[in-house]
């Protein structure tokens, strides 16, 4: 099982991606990692007397993509930077996945250049975990496809349904599309021609409307389809949401609990713990041909070990091959030309 992982992109980096994919390799030890970044650099930050050093590969990438840089900028004039470099290790088959807590624009745009996409798939969504009131669930796309056709949307709600299905662990997972209003006919055209190609595939058992941004959280939808515009607000939302709170429960909750400080704080560390996006490590890129995970920006060690271990339980799942085979299985649908104005 090997992944690349860009030891430069984050904004910590290097030190806690360096550790993040120790601590990986230490939890599996049929997993061998690829640190892509300034070689010498890297060296000097695993410790040579570590058993696991033996399953690191280190791939030189003198440059950098910042996370303030325009993607196709940043991309074009550094020709030697980590994110491409990773790209090109999945495209020769060297390594299975990548894993990158550095540009997401870049990293996006990485696997548009290598058109590595999957048969049936015209654009590849980010797939995100969302904690519910009835177990996760998973939301597509947050962000990569900003203007997305409904054809687009429909080969998401089939991606996540499979990656529901077996990642997730639902028997018959529910599709749910974000709109705002649960009534039947809401919504702009994308929605409304996304809801008629929903109403005529197999799926449609599965299918069960609209909903709302209220219903997220509920687990109305164990698979909600966006855009990536929509998708990436709603994400940053819920982060920031759950933020506040957390410290809002902290500073007046437990504060007042003067006896029980301690029992309550362990019960805090509990709840972060299990909402925390560190506990999901990243986003699944869905639609390559191989894996890729997204990290958010300001991962730590605990946020990359998790998505390495993402990035290998995706692979041994086989998830790309099912989502070829039930779009393969599935009539050829396209999106009506128009819909009724409402």
């Amino acid at each position: 099982m090997r992944i690349a992982l860009d030891a430069m992109g984050g904004d910590h980096a290097p030190n806690p991606i360096v550790a993040g994919a120790i601590q990986a390799l230490e939890k599996d030890p049929e997993l061998e990692v690829f640190l892509v970044g300034e070689e010498n650099q890297l060296r000097k930050l695993v410790p040579s007397d570590n058993p696991v050093i033996s399953r690191i590969h280190f791939h030189n990438a003198t440059q950098v993509v910042g996370m303030d840089e325009s993607p196709a900028i940043g991309l074009r004039r550094k020709p030697d930077n980590t994110i491409t470099r990773s790209w090109q290790l999945l495209a020769t088959g060297k390594v299975q996945g990548i894993v990158s807590a550095g540009n997401t624009g870049a990293m996006v745009a990485g696997g548009m250049f290598t058109r590595r996409f999957l048969p049936h798939v015209d654009r590849p969504g980010i797939a995100t975990i969302m904690p519910t009131m009835r177990g996760p669930s998973i939301m597509l796309d947050v962000g990569a496809n900003v203007h997305p056709k409904a054809e687009h949307l429909f080969q998401y709600g089939v991606m996540g349904e499979i990656f529901a299905r077996h990642l997730l662990k639902k028997e018959k997972p529910t599709i749910g599309l974000m709109n705002v209003g649960a009534e039947e006919g809401k919504g702009n055209e994308l929605v409304r021609l996304t809801q008629q190609m929903f109403a005529t595939c197999e799926l449609q058992g599965n299918f069960i409307g609209n909903i709302e941004g209220r219903d997220i959280h509920k687990g109305v939808a164990d698979v909600i389809v966006t855009d990536g515009f929509v998708g990436n607000v709603i994400l940053k939302v819920c982060e920031g949401l759950f933020e506040f709170i957390m410290k809002m429960v902290g500073k007046e909750v437990i504060g007042a609990l003067d006896q029980e400080k301690e029992k309550g704080m362990g019960a805090l560390h509990k709840l972060i713990n299990t909402y925390d996006y560190s506990e999901f490590g990243g986003a699944p890129l869905l639609g390559i041909d191989g894996i890729c995970i997204i990290c958010h920006g300001s991962s730590g060690e605990r946020a990359i070990k998790n998505a390495l271990g993402l990035a290998a339980k995706l692979a041994r799942a086989g998830i790309n091959k099912l989502i070829v085979e039930e779009l393969e299985r599935m009539p050829k649908i396209t999106a009506p030309s128009t819909t009724p104005s409402i």
